[in-house]
């Protein structure tokens, strides 16, 4: 009856340990999931950068009618500021295409704005060489050149292209 009572003993004390370390893992897991939450998360479609998220639209349209998508989706056309954003966005695009950035001179003045009211800054840009050169190209595109690969352009507004919106991650 002793030898009954010490493995009957034994068996609860696994049975107790195999609780206890399920219980650590559930927990461990809960613990990585918040953390998932709180480091923010994009969109299913959008792809993650820094703080923000960003949507490579497959639609061509005007610039206004982009933002206006981008709008509709809870985000506004990119606004560029740094290298390193500029060299993530780029990778994502197709050679073959411009896309519309958040960037306008809506009086063609030279007056350059970004779409989020962010000061445009002259040491943060990415013009081709000898761009802007039109003043009735207000908006800005960023565009693949053979000889000269990724760069911004100035061009017509109602000219029709991709776009890429941008939205600040979403925190949970």
């Amino acid at each position: 009856m002793v030898r009954e009572g010490k493995a009957e003993s034994c068996f609860h004390v696994r049975l107790w340990c195999i609780v206890v370390l399920c219980l650590v893992l559930l927990s461990a897991c809960f613990i990585v999931s918040c953390v998932e939450k709180i480091w923010g998360c994009c969109p299913g479609t959008w792809k993650p950068f820094g703080s923000s998220c960003y949507f490579i639209s497959s639609k061509e349209d005007f610039w206004a009618k982009s933002e206006q998508n981008c709008i509709g989706m809870g985000a506004h056309l990119v606004v560029i500021n740094t290298e390193a954003e500029q060299d993530f966005i780029i990778q994502q695009l197709n050679k073959t295409f411009s896309y519309f950035l958040g960037l306008s001179d809506p009086q063609g003045n030279g007056d350059w704005q970004w779409i989020d009211q962010t000061p445009y800054k002259e040491n943060v840009r990415f013009w081709h060489q000898n761009e802007p050169n039109f003043s009735a190209e207000e908006c800005a595109s960023v565009v693949f050149w053979d000889e000269r690969g990724w760069g911004w352009n100035d061009v017509f507004c109602d000219s029709k292209r991709k776009s890429i919106c941008e939205m600040k991650k979403i925190y949970l």
